[in-house]
């Protein structure tokens, strides 16, 4: 009895080991670092040509990448779908996963597609294979970011992570995290320089036209707006408007999507009372009147904003008008080289020629049965196309998704 009574505890003992292990083995393989890759296997897309008018409708903010494909962001994905034009959202054309880490920020120039994500490494990724073209470690992001599941914060308004070009024509991809500002070449990931930032007190607005890292300092006394060369990380330019309060915030005007090459700049106290609107060149920024509303754009050395039910279309320099086309009541939504994309108040897209004002496309934004009745929230215009979030009516900010938006595929994107 004595020796059978050991013998079972003795089986038993070694099962719990084999299942303890069994039980580490699978933890392991689920929870431990990893990346998995999913490859293009079909050709490269061509670039469509088609009429302007509503394409499809999608769950999440797509990234519109060298005119061809969709890029996407997941809380630990990014991938994309071809073609463009498609409907919805098709099986991706590749994919790139990483645990446990998750999707911070995306951008794009040319075939490449950067991402950053919550451990701080950059990761590029062929656009026509969805290889991994390079990695490099950059600082961590200052926090947690924000973002609601059409994912606009992380592929719109990727703060903190922008590609900027320099005199000579080089791309450099700059972070910036909590406490450090990096850079790196967008072609082989080389790192160019690095710089310590105030933890807390430092901001990355952008990158200028001419490729400077601009960033609101509020560390050490009245805040300012640094000027960053792009090529060696020093600061060139501490600067802030005459008779500014000590707070100050800024906006960037006239950028290609991401914050990147903008041409402008929009400075303001507390309140939008105290607006004032500055061109970038090579030296300080230039005051430009035609740019203290909020509401007006940049595109082409030409502002536009809505007066009266009319968009306007001044000189950037001396403010004078070019032109003026009845459009009625609605507000300017994106911008992009010769395209000025104006929403109606019937949720009608209008776009317009900026340097001259002639109508290029006008279409309702409807798509199946969704109807009109929908108000818009974040867009986006890249490549002769434009992406609205459209969100339930009326808006409740601090509703949960479901709520907030008007379907379960609420991005309605078109061809202008």
């Amino acid at each position: 009895m004595g020796w059978a009574s050991g013998r079972r505890r003795f089986v038993a003992a070694v099962a719990a080991v084999g299942v303890a292990a069994t039980v580490g083995v699978v933890a392991y393989r689920v929870l431990a670092p990893a990346e998995v890759s999913t490859f293009a296997r079909d050709d490269y897309p061509a670039r469509s040509m088609l009429a302007p008018g509503v394409t499809g409708r999608l769950p999440v903010a797509p990234l519109i990448v060298d005119g061809r494909l969709r890029v996407y962001a997941a809380p630990r994905q990014v991938y994309a779908d071809q073609p463009v034009d498609s409907r919805s959202r098709r099986t991706p054309h590749w994919s790139f996963r990483r645990w446990p880490a998750s999707l911070d920020a995306v951008v794009a120039s040319g075939t490449t597609v950067v991402s950053r994500w919550s451990d701080g490494q950059l990761v590029a990724l062929d656009a026509r294979s969805g290889r991994v073209a390079w990695r490099a470690d950059g600082p961590e992001p200052a926090s947690e970011r924000a973002a609601r599941r059409t994912g606009t914060a992380v592929v719109w308004r990727p703060s903190g992570l922008a590609v900027s070009r320099t005199d000579d024509g080089r791309h450099v991809v700059v972070s910036s995290g909590d406490g450090e500002v990096r850079a790196v070449d967008l072609t082989d990931g080389g790192q160019l320089w690095r710089a310590a930032i105030g933890a807390g007190c430092h901001q990355p607005v952008g990158t200028s036209a001419r490729g400077q890292l601009l960033s609101v300092d509020s560390c050490d006394g009245p805040t300012v707006i640094e000027f960053r060369d792009p090529t060696t990380g020093i600061v060139q330019v501490r600067w802030r408007p005459p008779d500014a309060g000590d707070e100050l915030s800024a906006t960037l005007i006239g950028c290609a999507p991401g914050g990147a090459g903008c041409a402008a700049l929009r400075t303001s106290g507390p309140g939008d009372a105290s607006a004032r609107g500055w061109l970038l060149g090579s030296g300080e920024p230039i005051p430009s009147t035609a740019l203290d509303d909020p509401g007006v754009e940049l595109v082409d050395e030409t502002t536009v904003g809505m007066v009266d039910g009319a968009l306007v279309g001044r000189s950037a320099t001396d403010d004078r008008q070019r032109w003026r086309v009845e459009v009625g009541p609605g507000r300017v939504i994106a911008v992009q080289p010769g395209r000025v994309h104006v929403l109606t108040e019937g949720n009608e897209l209008v776009t317009l020629d900026p340097a001259t004002g002639a109508q290029r496309s006008r279409f309702v934004l409807n798509i199946g049965s969704d109807g009109t009745g929908w108000a818009p929230g974040d867009a986006y215009a890249a490549d002769g196309y434009v992406a609205v979030e459209r969100l339930r009516r009326p808006v409740d900010p601090d509703g949960d998704d479901k709520r907030y938006y008007l379907t379960a595929e609420p991005l309605i994107i078109a061809a202008t």
